[in-house]
């Protein structure tokens, strides 16, 4: 009885301790504003968006959108905002609307061209009547192929010509858009005590060797940030934007600090995993710590789909067909000769296997990253990713009187996008930031689940029934985190805890997926540790839900085949019920038979498409917990 007693009162000061500790510095403070009154020490979840482009984008603007970066925070703080097409007067024919606020955003406009586009679009400007801008206006499909292939798809990118000496004309020019960035976020940030909104100062790094996706979103922890971003044609290698904002950020800027995302790894062709860039050799230690400690997050969902995995491409796992590609490359989207089979380093988490075997050669593991989704909207609507409402992300196809879009607005293959999702204290940059670094964060296909995800020794059987998040904290690591030295004789234990998104469907069951090294090789296991497959259904004529399902879903579990010799990764997959796919909705609304061809309009062959499905899964990934002998 004593022992028991002894236990009970070391476990309840660990509890004290760590709650003290998380109030007391939980984070850096790098920026003056009023402190939070919501503050919550055990850190509850905000949901966002870290991959928006506005008007400012070279190929947003080819589509004519005209939504600028105040309008993209302005519709991620709730308001209503146009959309193209627009009329003779300038009035969007379209309108769009989020139902609720979102608690993060950043506008990540293509830094490459900020400055070619203004010189081409602006009247009176040295450039605009060159032959290029003339094309980029007058045609814009060609516009958008000539300004991003022959820039951002070129191993050895340059500028324009008419940019002149040293690019100088661009890069001036280029100052403009740059100071709208910085002045909208700052403009949309509550510095109030009531954060009821936060922006980040971002951009994209977009380089594209080959049409080949190697993007990266970046992200300045406060507004502290460089003079112009530092773009693909100045540094095209990933390591080279590393070491460039190295240079003109924290070496150069008092209190700049920053972060880089990589994006759509599923049409990388390959190079987001490899252990090597491109055409150079294989990296070494000094490049995978740079890796880990400068890319802590890798973007898994977004509008060009989902990257987490993919059935047949070195997993047997069913569920890894969700909102696939056909294509694994940006070129393939416009060039059927470009469609290549996808490879294996183009998904998460074939990356999170091989980093655990990079590590055991390297003694650093540069796969080591969290997981967040988004949006990648070209209309400057962040967080728009509801299945019933989506309007297309990329441009706009034909319109009706009324306003409405006569078939799909978006290619059948594109979907709504996801969200990013932060555990932290208070919704303040620093606080964000800091828990992005730490990677405790996750992913969802765009509901608003909530879910914790704690790894630990000896993390009790009754954590459900009690305070699940003060308890994982003092006696684990949450997502993102190394479990700490291995007890003798004991096998790690996770516990979940997932809420259904209050207007989304019932949760169907949580998984855990567990990768681990086996020699010289990975091997992957797929459990489900709560709920229960097959739970729910939807009737695709009307897209009405029904059976059963969970509100909320929270279990304990121990891995029952745990090698305390192998390096491993964990992660929890969260499922709802079955819904209709967005497609099925536009499609049914619009009246689309695929047995009678009159009713299929003109830009809705897609609604016939037998390689897209009527109903999806949507879902969230955790970050991973890692485990290392």
């Amino acid at each position: 009885m004593r022992a028991k007693t002894t236990a009970r009162a070391c476990f309840a000061l660990s509890l004290i301790a760590a709650t003290a500790a998380a109030q007391a510095a939980p984070f850096e403070r790098t920026e003056q504003r009023q402190a939070c009154a919501d503050y919550d020490p055990l850190r509850r979840p905000f949901f966002g968006d870290l991959h928006v482009h506005t008007a400012l984008s070279f190929d947003a603007a080819t589509q004519d959108t005209r939504n600028r970066p105040a309008d993209a925070y302005r519709f991620a703080r709730g308001e209503r905002v146009g959309l193209q097409p627009y009329d003779d007067n300038g009035k969007p024919l379209r309108s769009a609307q989020i139902d609720r606020p979102l608690d993060f955003a950043a506008v990540t406009d293509h830094s490459e061209l900020l400055g070619e586009v203004r010189i081409c679009l602006t009247p009176g400007m040295e450039g605009y009547d060159s032959l290029a801008c003339i094309a980029y206006r007058k045609w814009p499909r060609l516009g958008f192929i000539l300004f991003g292939g022959d820039v951002l798809a070129a191993d050895a990118p340059q500028r324009l010509g008419f940019c002149g000496d040293g690019a100088a004309l661009c890069l001036d020019a280029a100052l403009g858009p740059w100071d709208e960035i910085r002045e909208a976020a700052e403009a949309a940030y509550d510095r109030s005590s009531a954060c009821r909104f936060t922006s980040f100062v971002g951009y994209e790094w977009t380089g594209a060797p080959d049409t080949r996706n190697l993007h990266r979103n970046v992200i300045f922890r406060n507004a502290a940030v460089p003079s112009l971003p530092v773009s693909y044609i100045d540094a095209p290698y990933p390591s080279q934007l590393w070491e460039g904002l190295e240079a003109a950020c924290r070496s150069s800027v008092t209190g700049c600090d920053f972060l880089a995302i990589p994006h759509n790894p599923n049409i990388s062709g390959g190079l987001m995993f490899l252990d090597h860039e491109r055409d150079r050799p294989a990296f070494g230690r000094d490049y995978a710590d740079r890796r880990r400690r400068d890319e802590p997050i890798v973007e898994i969902m977004q509008h060009k789909g989902e990257s987490e995995c993919k059935t047949g491409v070195g997993t047997s796992d069913e569920l890894c067909g969700f909102e696939k590609l056909p294509y694994d490359r940006f070129g393939g989207q416009f060039d059927p000769r470009q469609v290549q089979p996808p490879t294996r380093t183009n998904f998460v988490r074939n990356g999170l296997g091989d980093g655990l075997l990079l590590e055991g050669k390297l003694g650093v593991n540069p796969f080591q990253f969290g997981l967040i989704g988004s949006t990648d909207t070209h209309l400057g609507i962040p967080g728009a990713v509801a299945e019933d409402r989506h309007q297309g992300h990329g441009g706009a196809g034909p319109i009706r009187g009324d306003g409405r879009p006569i078939g799909l607005p978006d290619n059948i293959e594109f979907n709504p996008g996801g969200l990013a999702v932060v555990w932290a204290e208070e919704n303040s940059r620093d606080a964000l930031f800091a828990a992005m670094r730490r990677r405790e964060t996750y992913a969802t296909s765009g509901p608003r689940i909530s879910v914790r995800f704690f790894g630990g020794w000896q993390l009790a059987d009754d954590l459900c029934s009690g305070e699940l998040a003060r308890a994982g904290y003092a006696g684990g690591v949450p997502m993102g985190g190394e479990l700490p030295a291995l007890p003798s004789s004991a096998a790690p234990r996770f516990a979940t805890l997932a809420m259904r998104d209050s207007a989304g469907a019932p949760l169907q069951r949580i998984q855990i997926v567990k990768g681990w090294q086996a020699g010289d090789s990975i091997e992957e296991a797929v459990y489900d540790v709560a709920g229960t497959p097959g739970l729910g259904s939807v009737d695709t004529a009307t897209c009405k839900i029904s059976g059963e399902g969970h509100d909320t879903l929270c279990v304990v579990w121990t891995d029952p085949d745990f090698d305390p010799s192998a390096r491993a990764y964990y992660y929890a997959r969260v499922l709802e019920a079955p819904t209709c796919r967005w497609s099925t909705h536009i499609c049914n609304e619009q009246g689309v038979r695929c047995d009678d061809p009159s009713t299929i309009p003109d830009n809705g062959a897609g609604c016939c498409d037998d390689r897209y499905p009527k109903v999806i899964q949507e879902r969230a990934w955790t970050s991973p917990v890692w485990y290392k002998p």
